[in-house]
């Protein structure tokens, strides 16, 4: 694939994100848990894209050497951010905002809503950290063929994944985790766009 569409691959989930978070609410309450209901829904399948950005310069075979296992370790990091982000985006996210949405005028929010949080909350983590594996493997695997042009991509999503752990998507912090991940998505595209002299074929 060509480097403008392994870039707009990579960046489109991503950059959705971070409109998302533009309009994200920065509290669940009775005014706002409609719409905080709502963008969980619609973002349910985005979350899990964006881990397209790492697997876009993976997308081949693993070989039975250091880059094949990380390789292999990327996609499982990979899988293990889908999996337990999209926890976090139904627990807190829809759950939450439908329990709060039907909740009586006269409960207390805080039983209602913080449960689930702190459920959320760890299944997000869970993901979190492992997209932050899934970027250290994927650089690992790259180096052997594409050397120090996979750096500047992997650091500027070392700091993405570090800042997602506690952003989310809400502004502003939110937002600009996602446009990082972007960034670092697409210069780590165009660090892989060619082999380093002499490896062509490897």
């Amino acid at each position: 694939m060509s480097t403008i569409r392994n870039i707009a691959l990579a960046t489109t989930a991503p950059l959705v994100l971070a409109a998302a978070g533009v309009t994200h609410p920065h509290g669940l309450s009775r005014s706002t848990a409609t719409h905080w209901t709502h963008l969980h829904i619609a973002l349910l399948p985005i979350f899990p894209l964006l881990a397209v950005g790492l697997l876009v310069p993976l997308w081949h075979r693993p070989r039975p050497d250091l880059a094949g296992f990380a390789t292999a370790t990327a996609w499982t990091g990979a899988f293990l951010y889908a999996a337990f982000y999209t926890g976090l985006d139904a627990v807190a996210g829809i759950a939450a905002g439908t329990a709060v949405e039907h909740s009586p005028r006269t409960a207390n929010l805080g039983p209602i809503k913080h449960p689930l949080y702190d459920i959320g909350e760890a299944l997000g983590q869970v993901g979190a950290y492992a997209l932050i594996g899934a970027v250290a493997a994927t650089a690992v695997a790259l180096f052997p063929k594409h050397g120090a042009r996979v750096v500047p991509g992997t650091l500027v999503l070392l700091a993405a994944g570090w800042s997602f752990i506690d952003s989310h998507i809400f502004w502003p912090r939110g937002v600009w985790t996602m446009l990082g991940f972007a960034l670092g998505f697409a210069l780590l595209a165009v660090g892989t766009s060619r082999s380093e002299p002499g490896t062509r074929g490897v």
